[in-house]
């Protein structure tokens, strides 16, 4: 068998993000880590998220796995990880990109399955989830894959997204946090907001927003084509994505009763009583 040749474990001069504004000019390129897979977010992101929010040796989960990116970073940080897709191909991808050794690794693994049923993660066992799903069908993932999320058009995908919300809500452990970037999209000229109405539906799912953080793109530049289109149709280039950091509350049950005290007066003698006197003499 060949030696695996050694790797760069970190990208240079790093340093963690400390406002709600991010912008990476490079995309990394460390490790394993290649732009080849369409969509795929950089490894900047995944990198800061796991240093903020979770310890060696915690359990992350990515179920937009795509091309590996969360996994290559959550080995190199010493995080186990479980990443999933509902492409196969995705899934031979990211074997490859975590075929690497360093002496201090997390330990990952692979499943073929669907983000909305996670029947196979228990609840409650997950540190923190740190995804990048889809948006909707801006890029196409399959050509017909059952489930593939990347298929559907917005309102579809909105819809596919309830189950996706509620799966991650159950499996995550109490107090830990939920990262998921997602971005807007246009049609005939208007702004469709795609972020805002996922941030909602993991807000219903029972997640607290921790954070908001807006994450600069650099691929939209205004030159050639959609420089000329943007003045001719009157629109601007949608040059970022939102960073959703959820937190799940341990839910804190408070046993009291705070007992109102009203006075209630009668207008024609003058006459005060409490309102607790109505309601135990049955008027109110």
């Amino acid at each position: 068998m060949a030696k695996k040749s050694k790797i760069k474990i970190e990208p240079d001069n790093f340093e963690q993000e400390m406002t709600t504004i991010w912008s990476f000019k490079e995309r990394g390129s460390w490790a394993t880590h290649n732009p080849n897979y369409r969509g795929n977010w950089s490894p900047y992101i995944p990198r800061n998220i796991l240093l903020r929010y979770s310890k060696e040796k915690d359990l992350v989960l990515d179920q937009f796995v795509g091309g590996g990116t969360t996994l290559v970073e959550a080995k190199l940080l010493n995080r186990n990880c479980i990443g999933i897709d509902i492409n196969s191909e995705a899934i031979k991808l990211c074997k490859k990109v975590i075929d690497f050794d360093i002496p201090k690794a997390g330990n990952i693994t692979l499943i073929k399955g669907n983000a909305q049923n996670l029947s196979k993660i228990k609840d409650k066992s997950i540190d923190l989830i740190c995804t990048h799903p889809p948006y909707a069908n801006i890029i196409k993932y399959s050509d017909g894959i059952k489930n593939d999320l990347s298929l559907l058009k917005v309102n579809d995908f909105i819809d596919a997204m309830k189950p996706v919300a509620t799966e991650s809500f159950r499996v995550l452990k109490d107090d830990k946090y939920c990262a998921i970037l997602i971005g807007d999209t246009r049609k005939n000229g208007r702004v469709i907001p795609l972020g805002y109405r996922v941030m909602k539906i993991f807000l219903n799912a029972g997640f607290k927003l921790k954070e908001i953080i807006i994450k600069e793109q650099h691929n939209c530049k205004a030159t050639g084509y959609w420089k000329s289109s943007s003045l001719k149709y009157n629109f601007l280039l949608l040059a970022h994505e939102y960073l959703y950091i959820f937190v799940k509350d341990k839910a804190k049950v408070i046993n009291r009763t705070k007992k109102e005290r009203y006075t209630v007066i009668d207008n024609k003698t003058g006459e005060t009583c409490s309102l607790d006197d109505l309601i135990i003499d049955g008027i109110l």
